[in-house]
């Protein structure tokens, strides 16, 4: 039976429901992804801890998705199908695959399907009626300029932060509708500012700590092999007094992101589909396949244990320099560009 559902409303469904098909599609990618990763993790935690990756590009067999029907033994494991279609036109044989493989979905899988945004005519497709019929689909739709503090409260809340109209329109207008640099103010927000009530002045704070340089700009630095570049902005950001737990949270994912790019490498994963796995898109995305070889998985394993080692000495767990640290774990993982 079809079940559409509001992205916002998919973690609330997901404590109490778990389908056997979803559909996710639309052009906000960081939602997108994000609502994806929502499913595999509620996926894994009811015991579904395989998965069969497809990316349906350009003269992809559409057989390795009936295969997947059709791999059912005595000693079958539970298992997630993350089948991706980033042009959203399976095409005919796609098509026919698809109205096919829904009928049959095994008892032991669970099939994640997504998708961009897609036009009235994939839409009204007999592939896409017939997949929209037998599962739930989630529509993640633009989030609007006047949709934007709505949004921006509604992510506060998630990491239990409220905050008046005011420092709404505030946020709002300064990442004037580009969702990425709204996530990211709200990630700082989290991290630079304790839980409960956000006041005007501790926003306006928060945001005025990164008008010169931003922690954020760390990634493309470490991305770029930029040593000079990473050093100039980590003093910086020192100087200006920045609370330590950002950078460390900045330095930390991309440790974490370039590792798991190297895991899904040496599995046999090929780079795009590893990096969108990882997390990473947009410029990350290009960016990783000139850096990911340049550097080991012991390396990035010891920086992720490093930042574990810094997050005590900013709590004053343990002794030490946090910020030298910084430095130190940030260049760490930065290759040279040589």
């Amino acid at each position: 039976m079809a079940v559409k559902i509001d992205a916002l409303d998919l973690r609330n469904h997901l404590k109490n429901n778990l389908g056997s098909l979803y559909i996710v599609y639309g052009d906000e990618l960081l939602l997108a992804s994000e609502a994806a990763d929502l499913i595999r993790s509620a996926a894994k935690y009811k015991g579904f801890a395989d998965r069969v990756i497809l990316v349906a590009e350009n003269r992809f067999d559409w057989l390795k998705l009936k295969e997947q029907s059709q791999a059912v033994s005595l000693f079958s494991t539970n298992k997630v199908v993350d089948l991706r279609i980033p042009t959203g036109k399976p095409g005919k044989s796609g098509s026919e695959a698809l109205q096919d493989y829904v009928k049959n979905i095994p008892d032991n899988t669970i099939t994640l399907i997504t998708l961009p945004g897609l036009d009235r005519n994939s839409r009204a497709s007999k592939w896409f009626a017939a997949i929209e019929k037998c599962g739930v689909s989630i529509e993640v739709k633009k989030i609007y300029r006047e949709q934007l503090p709505r949004w921006i409260a509604h992510r506060l809340k998630l990491q239990k932060q409220t905050i008046d109209q005011d420092s709404l329109q505030l946020l709002a207008g300064r990442v004037e509708g580009n969702l990425m640099a709204a996530h990211q103010e709200i990630l700082k927000l989290g991290l630079l500012l304790p839980e409960g009530h956000l006041s005007m002045d501790n926003v306006k704070r928060a945001v005025v700590d990164v008008a010169r340089f931003d922690p954020f700009d760390l990634g493309p630095a470490i991305l770029k092999g930029d040593r000079g570049l990473l050093t100039r902005i980590l003093r910086g950001l020192e100087k200006e007094n920045l609370a330590p737990p950002l950078v460390l949270w900045v330095l930390a994912e991309e440790a974490k992101v370039l590792l798991r790019v190297k895991k899904a490498l040496t599995g046999g994963m090929d780079m795009r589909t590893a990096c969108v796995d990882a997390g990473a898109w947009g410029l990350r995305q290009k960016l990783i396949p000139n850096i990911v070889h340049k550097i080991t998985t012991e390396t990035l394993r010891n920086a992720i244990i490093q930042a574990s080692q810094i997050d005590k000495q900013i709590k004053g767990i343990e002794t030490g320099n946090a910020w030298a640290n910084l430095l130190e774990l940030g260049l760490s993982i930065t290759p040279s560009r040589t």
